[in-house]
């Protein structure tokens, strides 16, 4: 073979370049050691959203390898013989067995594993919520979109693990949703029975789920977590944390607790947290698989539910009607195909939105400040929207328990979710958006006015006033320091470009006025409307 020896093409080589660059900006030259000795941790509350959930995810660790001495992953049958009178003498797999020797045998094992079980619903919880506030505070921002990406990864992979270990049991409740979840790759086209088989062993429900989905619990999922969040940590360590604005706080410092003080303070946290889900396991059941007695396929849970995570994915098959289509001689079951691509795409649109923006603004610039969600309309209105998408699907999980407990139509509940998945997230669009546009207004008002005092004053003429008083200094930083963006202007096509160059601009100008085109801003009262304003009132 010969050595292709040509020379690189210019637009070739730029692209190269970029990514470089690109990949030199996230990633950083600093040593990590003098990165760590030298970083400071902004002091506010709600950057201990991610360290609950790196607390529950150690806390899983634990419980999961204390669980994992007992646990039988297996699905060959037994006699139980074990101290729940009802059950004894039934046929069951040893996985259930092994889980109900946990339960009532071992010194301490119902609570490790209600602890284990708590611990992954606040875990999921604290990525999500963490996710939240990355998203409404535009965290993602260069040069922290690998962080972002990682945390979604992880946020993906917390989902499959608590899907995967709710599985392991082997009772009815789990057995039902694995139906579910076996529907849904069915519907898969042209691959979906040959992932069925390859992933239960066999025809539903096979002989080998048990073990493969405990060798995807214990081992794969964890494992890739693991590299997750210590590629979040380095890139942490890297780049300096992101802070709120405030004075003395910009660009190139950060204003918080030296890395000694917060190493304290996070030890006696991870404590806190520990013990709070400990608690919850003390005083809160949770999954009782001896109610729910050993899985059978011939029998399904009434009243069935997934964990709050899953509900998004439950509540669209539930809603979805039940269509089905022939294609070239085969039939696409549409009502578990189309839930389970609108789950996909509700997701993926989350991962992707930090480098739309970053394309459709142009924005180049690295950030270290948060913005204030009501600074940014659009993108929190957004985040609202894609909010309410997951809550009316999580209501429509609970559509027959909704109708038993309200003594309604179980159709009226699918339809009322039906209509909600499409003009509630319009709704909480429009809503949100005015609401920060007129909190927008209130910090405009407050930069120029002042803040009210609640003194009334009598004027020469008998005109009755209030007195405000100018806003302190750090306030008035708070509110003002924000950069407000700009729309892109409309560039006219080049001669040489084609028509989908063409299209492409056009579409990233159209995105760009609507994140930042007119009424998507209040515009910040300038320093001279200030000054005259400021002495009006002091005269």
């Amino acid at each position: 073979m010969g050595h292709d020896s040509r020379p690189v093409e210019p637009e070739q080589k730029r692209t190269g370049e970029r990514l470089a660059r690109w990949a030199d900006s996230r990633l950083g030259r600093r040593p990590i050691v003098r990165s760590a000795r030298r970083l400071v941790f902004p002091d506010h509350w709600s950057f201990m959203l991610g360290e609950i959930a790196l607390y529950s995810f150690v806390i899983l660790l634990i419980t999961g390898v204390y669980l994992s001495f007992y646990f039988h992953p297996s699905s060959d049958l037994v006699v139980y013989q074990g101290d729940y009178a009802p059950l004894r003498g039934q046929l069951v797999s040893e996985a259930f067995d092994s889980t109900l020797h946990i339960s009532f045998d071992v010194r301490g094992g119902l609570l490790v594993r209600q602890a284990h079980h708590w611990a992954a619903l606040v875990f999921v919880a604290a990525v999500l919520v963490h996710m939240l506030r990355v998203f409404f505070t535009g965290a993602f921002r260069k040069p922290r979109e690998l962080n972002w990406v990682l945390g979604f990864g992880l946020l993906v992979l917390a989902m499959f693990a608590g899907l995967t270990g709710y599985d392991l049991p082997g009772d009815l409740l789990s057995g039902t949703g694995l139906q579910v979840v076996n529907g849904t790759i069915l519907s898969i086209p042209i691959v979906g029975t040959y992932l069925s088989f390859f992933l239960f062993g066999g025809e539903f429900p096979g002989d080998d789920l048990i073990a493969r989905f405990n060798t995807l619990h214990v081992l794969v999922i964890p494992a890739l977590m693991v590299v997750l969040i210590v590629g979040y940590v380095v890139l942490a360590l890297r780049h300096r944390p992101a802070q709120y604005p405030g004075p003395g706080r910009t660009r190139d410092n950060v204003v918080g607790l030296p890395a000694k003080v917060y190493a304290v303070k996070a030890a006696g946290y991870f404590f806190l947290v520990t013990g709070v889900i400990f608690f919850m396991a003390a005083v809160a059941e949770i999954n009782p698989v001896w109610d729910y007695g050993p899985f059978r396929p011939d029998q399904v849970s009434a009243g069935s539910q997934p964990d709050w995570y899953m509900g998004v994915a439950d509540g669209l098959l539930r809603v979805m009607p039940g269509w089905e289509i022939d294609f070239w001689g085969h039939t696409l079951a549409l009502d578990n195909l189309l839930p389970l691509l609108a789950g996909t795409l509700l997701f993926l649109a989350m991962g992707a939105y930090p480098f739309l923006e970053a394309w459709v603004t142009d924005d180049d610039s690295e950030h270290h400040l948060l913005d204030r969600p009501r600074n940014r309309p659009v993108r929190t209105a957004l985040g609202v929207a894609w909010l309410s998408v997951y809550a009316v699907a999580l209501i429509g999980a609970a559509n027959d328990i909704i109708a038993t407990r309200l003594h309604m139509s179980v159709n009226d509940v699918t339809w009322a979710v039906r209509v909600g998945l499409f003009v509630v997230p319009v709704l909480a669009f429009v809503v949100t958006k005015r609401v920060a546009l007129a909190l927008q207004r209130k910090d405009r008002d407050l930069v120029l006015h002042g803040r009210e005092t609640g003194v009334i004053k009598r004027l020469p003429h008998g005109e009755y006033v209030e007195v405000h008083e100018p806003l302190d200094p750090a306030r008035l930083h708070t509110l003002t320091s924000h950069e407000q963006n700009r729309p892109l202007d409309a560039v006219p096509a080049r001669d040489g470009d084609g028509a989908v160059a063409r299209r492409t601009q056009r579409l990233r100008t159209g995105l760009s006025g609507f994140l930042y085109g007119p009424g998507t801003q209040i515009p910040k009262p300038t320093a001279t409307e200030h000054e005259e304003l400021t002495g009006r009132h002091g005269s």
